[in-house]
């Protein structure tokens, strides 16, 4: 099929358009732009599902963490009418009114990475992702086994729904013992404001990152302070300099919550919805799972690969 289709283009151009143009079309939007690594492994997900079911995706997201222009980007890809919308949903009052026209209009809407908390109010079909909080309290759990008793949370997207609730969970899994760092998506400015911390409380021995954004700049920062090693380190999601830092004991862990299955099976659903009227209930659930020293080597080749 590939082949007639790139054929048909190269020599019947006009109607090889049509031919693809009558693809059922799904949307998706999220709050992270796909250049980001952790991002870049969701659309891979999407990529991969939109070829093995024959739907045509379009990716969409703000060039930076913009609820409002979330919003709009929402709106347009409703007024262009797709036959499902995939939307992470990292501030419910934000994007609310959004989400709720494309169910109005009858558009299946299914929220992946965030939005465990908010997509049944919304009219959401179902939820792909983690539970959050769990995932943070877990962390913290994790932490306090390993003999951590006074931790740091870096929240580098403040008011993300998602990232408030990994602190707070980890806050509770620390027993209170632990506090939140809000900085930006910039690395120097996280690695900054991390030292200018580290300087005032010398008594931190454990820190937790929300993401690779955030995980990469505290490395850095801790090489630079020589605490490597002195401070434990545990982060959300994966990515190749995170896995190189665990398995050469520079991170304890990495929280993994399969971002590929968050990119790909909700176009497979809606692909089979569209198709048969078939769709899953409730929440699917694609982590959390913990990749430590022992268990490192497993993911490393397919994170190359952009699948973990």
């Amino acid at each position: 099929m590939k082949r007639l289709l790139l054929l048909c283009v190269s020599v019947f151009g006009v109607w090889c358009s049509v031919v693809l143009s009558d693809m059922p079309r799904i949307v998706v939007v999220s709050h992270g732009q796909p250049q980001d690594p952790f991002w870049s492994v969701v659309k891979n997900g999407a990529d991969n599902a939109a070829e093995e079911a024959k739907v045509k995706i379009e990716y969409r997201a703000p060039d930076t963490f913009d609820m409002v222009k979330m919003a709009q980007i929402i709106d347009a890809a409703v007024a262009s009418q797709p036959v499902g919308l995939v939307v992470s949903i990292p501030d419910k009052d934000a994007l609310s009114d959004s989400i709720k026209e494309a169910v109005a209009k009858g558009i299946p809407v299914i929220s992946m990475n965030s939005g465990a908390d908010s997509y049944k109010a919304l009219g959401v079909r179902l939820h792909v992702g983690q539970s959050e909080y769990l995932a943070g309290k877990g962390a913290g759990i994790k932490m306090r086994k390993m003999g951590v008793n006074k931790a740091l949370c870096i929240n580098h997207e403040q008011g993300n729904a998602g990232l408030d609730q990994r602190c707070a969970g980890f806050i509770e899994g620390m027993e209170g013992y632990a506090a939140v760092l809000a900085v930006t998506t910039d690395p120097t400015e996280i690695r900054n404001a991390l030292l200018a911390y580290l300087n005032k409380h010398r008594d931190i021995n454990g820190i937790l990152t929300l993401g690779s954004m955030g995980a990469d700049p505290t490395i850095a920062a801790l090489t630079k302070a020589g605490a490597n090693g002195k401070i434990k380190v545990g982060t959300f999601d994966l990515s190749p300099t995170i896995l190189k830092s665990i398995k050469k004991g520079n991170m304890a862990f990495a929280i993994d919550q399969q971002q590929y299955l968050q990119g790909y099976l909700p176009i497979i659903f809606l692909a089979q919805y569209n198709k048969y009227g078939v769709l899953p209930n409730g929440e699917v659930q694609t982590g959390p799972g913990f990749v430590t020293q022992e268990n490192a080597d497993q993911v490393v080749a397919l994170s190359k690969k952009g699948i973990r």
